[in-house]
C-alpha cells in the first residue's frame, strides 16, 4: 500500500516543483490609439507627416510604458488622450477646430470598463483638458455627461486647469474655417472635419478603458455635439469584450451605436474583435464615414477604418509597436 501511494505522490510532487520553477508569465497588456480619420494628402511635405508619426508614437510610447508598469488601464487612457489634446496636430484641445462664430466648444467621455462607470462633457470652452474633466464627472458626480454652462460651473467646482478660449487656436484651423465659411456661401455645404483623438488600454489586471476627446467639427452650429461624448457612440468599453474609440462623422456613429455594436457582435455573436469591428465599420457604415480603435479582454486590436486614411497606433506586451496613417 505504502509501495502505491508514493507511486501516486511522487509524480504529483515533480509535476508541482516543475511548475513551480518555471517563470511567471509576463502581464498581458494591449493599447490602441487614434488621432482621427480626417487625414492629411499623402503628398503632404515628408516633414509635416514625419510631425504626426512622432506624435503618435510619443503618445503610444507614453501609453506602453505605463502599461508595461502596472499602471491601470483608466489611468492610461486619460493620459495618452490628455497628451494627444496638448497636441496641436490634432483636433482635440490646443489644436481644436472652430466653430462657425469663430469659438471652440470641446467634447470628451471616459469609461472603465471592470464596472461600466462612465462621464462625458460637451461644449466646454475654458477647459484645458476635457478628457480629465469627464473623468471627474464620472467619479464625482451621479451623473454621465455634462454639457455647456452646466459643465464650466462643474469645472470651477473640481478645479481643473483652465485656460483663456484663445488657447485653443492654431492659424491651420483658422485657416480651415474661413475656407468652410467661404464654401458654404457658395455650395451651402459644410466641410467634415474628424481630426477626433481617443485611447484604448488592457492593463496588466485584465481591466479595460477606453477615452475619446475631440473639438468637433470646422464650422459647427447651434451647439452640435457628436458621437464622441456618447457612451455607446463614440466610446465604450466592457471588461466582458472589450474597449472601443471611434472618429468620422459623429451623427452617424450616434445612429448606429457603434461602439456598443461592437461590443454586443462579441458579446452576443461571438465575433473575435477585428471581425465585430470591421462588420460595424464596412456593413453598418458608408464608405467615408470614419473607423475606430478597439482592443479585446483577451488583446487582440483592432483598427479599421473606411475613410482615405486613419491617424492610428498600436502597442501590446509582445513587443508589437506601430503608427500608421494610411495603409502601408
Amino acid at each position: 500500500m505504502l509501495k502505491l501511494m508514493l507511486l501516486l505522490v511522487i509524480p504529483a510532487l515533480l509535476a508541482a516543483c516543475a511548475a513551480s520553477n518555471k517563470a511567471p508569465r509576463p502581464p498581458r497588456f494591449a493599447i490602441a490609439i487614434h488621432g482621427g480619420a480626417g487625414v492629411i494628402d499623402r503628398g503632404a511635405p515628408e516633414a509635416e507627416k514625419e510631425s504626426y508619426r512622432q506624435s503618435l508614437e510619443r503618445a503610444l510610447r507614453h501609453g506602453r510604458d505605463r502599461l508595461a508598469a502596472g499602471d491601470s488601464a483608466l489611468d492610461v487612457a486619460e493620459s495618452v488622450v490628455r497628451i494627444l489634446e496638448d497636441d496641436p496636430n490634432f483636433n482635440a484641445g490646443k489644436g481644436a477646430v472652430f466653430t462657425e462664430d469663430g469659438r471652440h466648444e470641446l467634447d470628451a467621455s471616459i469609461m472603465d470598463g471592470r464596472n461600466l462607470a462612465c462621464g462625458a462633457v460637451a461644449g466646454v470652452r475654458t477647459v484645458k483638458n476635457p478628457i480629465t474633466l469627464a473623468r471627474l464627472v464620472m467619479e464625482k458626480t451621479s451623473h454621465v455627461l455634462l454639457v455647456s454652462d452646466g459643465a464650466e460651473q462643474f469645472a470651477t467646482a473640481v478645479g481643473v486647469e483652465r485656460v483663456d478660449p484663445t488657447y485653443f487656436d492654431t492659424e491651420r484651423r483658422r485657416r480651415a474655417l474661413d475656407r468652410v465659411l467661404e464654401e458654404r456661401k457658395r455650395r451651402a455645404e459644410q466641410e467634415k472635419s474628424r481630426g477626433t483623438v481617443g485611447c484604448v488600454a488592457l492593463d496588466s489586471h485584465g481591466n479595460l478603458a477606453a477615452a475619446t476627446s475631440t473639438g468637433g467639427m470646422t464650422g459647427k452650429r447651434y451647439g452640435r455635439a457628436g458621437d464622441s461624448p456618447i457612451i455607446g457612440a463614440g466610446t465604450y468599453a466592457d471588461n466582458r469584450t472589450c474597449a472601443v474609440s471611434c472618429t468620422g462623422t459623429g451623427e452617424e456613429f450616434i445612429r448606429h451605436v457603434v461602439a456598443f455594436q461592437v461590443s454586443a457582435l462579441m458579446r452576443y455573436a461571438g465575433m473575435p474583435v477585428e471581425q465585430a469591428a470591421r462588420t460595424v465599420i464596412f456593413e453598418r457604415l458608408q464608405p467615408d464615414d470614419g473607423g475606430l480603435i478597439a482592443v479585446s479582454r483577451t488583446g487582440e486590436i483592432a483598427m479599421p477604418y473606411n475613410s482615405s486614411g486613419m491617424f492610428r497606433g498600436a502597442a501590446d506586451s509582445s513587443g508589437l509597436f506601430k503608427v500608421s496613417i494610411w495603409e502601408e
